[in-house]
C-alpha cells in the first residue's frame, strides 16, 4: 500500500538522517510517523511555494527533538528542503538544525524543542485564527478559516505550561486546536508510570476539551477518522491520545533507550527489514514523491488559489476592510507615533505604570491589531485597553485578554499569535514574576518577535510585600539574554519613547520596566536620545568636570539631586540616564566617548538592583550602587533608606572617588 510505503519512507529517511549525524532522537520518528503522514496527506493545508501563506494551517512539532520527523514531512509534501539538507541534519548553518527553528526552515511555523511551549504557543495562534476569522469573515464571504495542528509527547504534557495553556485553551472554547498526542508510555528516564499516570481523557475533558483515542498509532484510518472528528467539533479544542511504540521496528523499539540515540549502521538494518525496505540511504520511491503531490501539495495548490480567489472578491465587495485586513497583515507601524504619544511637562509627578497606560492607550487608538493583557494584575500594572470589553469565546475581537494566574503561558501564548502574524501582542505582569516566563522570553528573542513586556513594580519600592515582589537580579537576567530589548524609563517621556521604540520592533523583543510610585519627569521630550539607549539628561555645570554618574528608571531622579548637592561642594558631574543597555551598546564609538569620555574615570552608577550590569560603563575606578541581597518589608520610603538610596550616601559614595 502506498501510506505503508509512505510511513516507512518518512521512518527511513529519519534513520539515515540521524545515523549520518550521528545525533538525534530516532524514537518519536518512528512511532510517530503514522500520524504525521496521516495528518499532512489527508488534513494540512499548506502552500510549499508561499510557505508563510496567511490562511495556512500552522503546524506545531511540541516534541522538537523529533525534527527529523519534520523535515522528512516538508521534504515530501515540496517544500525548500532537499535530500541533501536532509543529509546535513544537525551540521553547521544547514536548513535541518537539531531543533526545528523559525525562519530557517521554510515550513517551520514555529521554533520548538523546550517542552511544554509547543502547546501554547499554538493556543496562541488558535487565539490569533479567531481573532481574524470574527473581525473580518462576512456572512457571504469567509477569508480566514485554517486549523492549528500539533504533535506533542508525554513530556509536553507533564511540564505546567501545558497545563496553564490547555486551561485557558479550554476556556476560550478554541475549537480549532487539534493536538495529537504520542501516546508511547516512554519517558527518556524509562517507563512513564514512573513519573506520569494521569487519566488525560477525564483532565483535559475537565478543562473543557473534546478528547478522541486511538489504540493503534499504526492505523491510519482510526486516525483520519480521530482528526475528521476533531475537526467537526468547533466548540472546543481537541485532544487525540494515539497509543505508539516509541522506536517502532527497532530492535529496542518500545524502550528509552531509543529515544535520544541514533540506531546506528546495524539498528537502522534491522529497522529496515522490519519494513521490508529494500532501497538505498536516502532514497525516496518515486510512488512516495507522486502520491504526496496528489495529496498534500494538490490540495494546499487548490485552497491557495481558492483563497486567492476570494480574496480579490474580498476586495471587490468589502474594499474598506480588505484596506484594513492588508494593513493588518503587514504589521508595520506606518504612524508617526512621536506625534501621536503624550506629552509631559517638567515637574509633572507620576508613576511610570501610570504613564505607560496613557501611551498604551494613545497607541491602541490608531493601531487596532494591538492586543494583550496580564497575568492577573491589570489593576496593578495598568496594561489594558481602555472601553474594550474582555476577550471571550462570545467575542474573540476584544483586545483585551484576561489571561489568569498563568504567567508562562500568557508569555507563550504571546509568542503564537505573534507568530500567526498581523497581530502586534503586549503582556503584562510585576517585574519579579518575569521569572516566571524567561524562557518564553528566550524563545521570542530566539525567533525575533517583537511581543511587549509590560513589567511593573521594578524595586524595592515595592515596599510591604517584601523580598519576594521585590526584584533584585530580574534586570540583570533580562540584559543578559540575545535580542532582548529592556527598557527602564525614568520619567514620562521616557515612558513615550520607550513606547515608540517597542511599536517600530520588527524582530525584537521589548521589556518595559516600570515603576509603581511616583517620579518626577525631568525631561522634555526625548525619542531620539532614548532611541540611543543612554544620553546626557543633566549636563555638567563646569567644561573641566569631576565625573560622571549614570542610573536608570527612578534612579535618575536620585542621580541628579545627587548631582545638584554635589556642586554645593564644587564637585562637578554628569548625569546620563541609561534607559537601555543594549541600545547604548550598538552605538558608535564616537557616541559613547562622547557620553563617556574615557577620560573621566570617576564613575558611579546607580540603580535598586543587582550590580552585575554596570561594571562595563563604571570601570574599575568606579563605584557600581546597587543591591547584592534580597529586599526587606516595610514602607516603600523606609525600605529605600534602609537600602540607603538617598542623596546623603550616594554624595559621601561619589566623594570616596575624589
Amino acid at each position: 500500500m502506498i501510506s505503508d510505503l509512505s510511513i516507512n519512507t518518512i521512518r527511513v529517511l529519519g534513520i539515515d538522517a540521524i545515523n549520518k549525524a550521528n545525533s538525534g532522537h530516532p524514537g518519536i520518528v518512528l512511532g510517530a510517523a503514522p500520524m504525521a503522514y496521516t495528518l499532512w496527506t489527508k488534513h494540512l493545508d499548506v502552500y510549499p511555494k508561499d510557505p508563510l501563506w496567511f490562511n495556512r494551517d500552522r503546524f506545531v512539532l511540541a516534541a522538537g527533538h523529533g525534527s527529523m520527523l519534520l523535515y522528512s514531512m516538508l521534504h515530501l509534501s515540496g517544500f525548500n528542503l532537499s535530500i541533501e539538507d536532509l543529509k546535513q541534519f544537525r551540521q553547521l548553518d544547514s536548513k535541518t538544525p537539531g531543533h526545528p527553528e523559525f525562519l530557517d526552515t521554510e515550513g517551520v511555523d514555529a521554533t520548538s524543542g523546550p517542552l511544554g511551549q509547543g502547546i501554547p504557543m499554538a493556543v496562541g495562534m488558535a487565539l490569533a485564527e479567531k481573532f481574524y476569522a470574527d473581525k473580518f469573515n462576512k456572512h457571504d464571504l469567509t477569508l480566514i478559516d485554517h486549523f492549528t495542528f500539533v504533535i506533542c509527547g508525554d513530556g509536553d504534557l507533564m511540564e505546567g505550561v501545558t497545563n496553564e495553556a490547555a486551561s485557558i485553551a479550554g476556556h476560550l472554547k478554541l475549537g480549532k486546536l487539534i493536538v495529537l498526542y504520542d501516546s508511547n508510555n516512554i519517558t527518556l528516564d524509562g517507563e512513564k508510570k514512573q513519573s506520569f499516570n494521569e487519566d488525560i481523557k477525564h483532565k483535559y475533558e475537565a478543562m473543557g476539551w473534546h478528547y478522541e483515542y486511538v489504540e493503534n498509532g499504526n492505523d491510519v484510518k482510526t486516525i483520519n477518522l480521530a482528526i475528521r472528528n476533531a475537526k467537526n467539533t468547533l466548540d472546543k479544542p481537541t485532544i487525540i491520545e494515539i497509543n505508539t511504540v516509541i522506536g517502532f521496528g527497532a530492535s529496542n523499539q518500545g524502550t528509552h533507550k531509543v529515544h535520544g540515540a541514533p540506531l546506528g549502521s546495524e539498528g537502522g538494518q534491522v529497522a529496515k527489514k522490519a519494513y521490508k525496505w529494500i532501497y538505498d540511504e536516502f532514497e525516496v520511491p518515486q510512488e512516495v514523491y507522486e502520491h504526496f503531490k496528489e495529496t498534500t501539495i494538490k490540495r494546499g495548490t487548490v485552497e491557495y488559489r481558492e483563497w486567492e480567489n476570494n480574496l480579490k472578491l474580498y476586495q471587490e465587495m468589502y474594499p474598506e476592510d480588505y484596506k484594513a485586513l492588508v494593513k493588518y497583515m503587514a504589521n508595520n507601524c506606518d504612524i508617526d507615533l512621536t506625534q501621536i504619544l503624550p506629552k509631559y511637562e517638567i515637574g509633572n509627578k507620576n508613576a511610570t505604570r501610570n504613564y505607560s497606560h496613557e501611551c498604551l492607550n494613545k497607541i491602541a487608538q490608531v493601531t487596532p491589531n494591538l492586543l494583550g493583557g496580564a497575568a492577573d494584575l491589570t489593576s496593578s500594572t495598568k496594561a489594558i485597553i481602555n472601553n474594550e470589553p474582555a476577550l471571550s469565546a462570545d467575542n474573540y475581537t476584544a483586545r483585551n485578554i484576561y489571561f489568569g494566574v498563568r504567567e508562562f503561558a500568557m508569555a507563550s501564548i504571546a509568542n503564537g499569535m505573534a507568530l500567526h502574524g498581523g497581530l502586534r501582542v503586549f503582556v503584562s505582569t510585576f517585574f519579579v514574576f518575569s521569572d516566571y516566563f524567561k524562557p518564553a522570553i528566550r524563545m521570542a528573542a530566539l525567533m525575533k518577535l517583537p511581543v511587549i513586556y509590560i513589567l511593573s513594580h521594578d524595586s524595592i519600592a515595592v515596599g510591604e510585600d517584601g523580598p519576594t515582589h521585590q526584584p533584585i537580579e530580574q534586570l540583570t537576567m533580562l540584559r543578559s539574554i540575545p535580542n532582548v530589548l529592556v527598557l527602564r524609563p525614568c520619567d514620562g517621556n521616557e515612558t513615550a519613547a520607550s513606547y515608540n521604540i517597542a511599536m517600530l520592533s520588527k524582530d525584537q523583543p521589548v521589556v518595559l520596566v516600570l515603576t509603581r510610585q511616583n517620579v518626577t519627569t525631568v525631561t522634555n521630550q526625548v525619542f531620539e536620545e532614548v532611541k540611543k539607549g543612554a544620553y546626557i539628561i543633566s549636563k555638567e555645570a563646569k567644561t573641566n568636570f569631576d565625573g560622571i554618574i549614570l542610573a536608570s528608571g527612578s534612579e535618575v531622579e536620585l542621580a541628579i539631586d545627587t548631582q545638584k548637592a554635589l556642586e554645593k561642594e564644587n564637585i562637578f558631574t554628569r548625569v546620563v540616564s541609561v534607559t537601555s543597555m543594549e541600545l547604548f551598546d550598538t552605538q558608535s564609538g564616537e557616541y559613547k566617548e562622547h557620553i563617556l569620555p574615557n577620560k573621566i574615570r570617576r564613575r558611579m552608577s546607580i540603580e535598586m538592583g543587582s550590580t552585575m550590569s554596570w561594571h562595563k560603563y563604571v570601570g574599575l575606578d568606579g563605584i557600581v550602587v546597587g543591591i547584592d541581597s534580597f529586599g526587606k518589608s516595610a514602607p516603600a520610603a523606609d525600605v529605600i533608606n534602609y537600602f540607603e538610596f538617598n542623596v546623603d550616601n550616594m554624595v559621601n559614595k561619589f566623594k570616596s572617588l575624589m
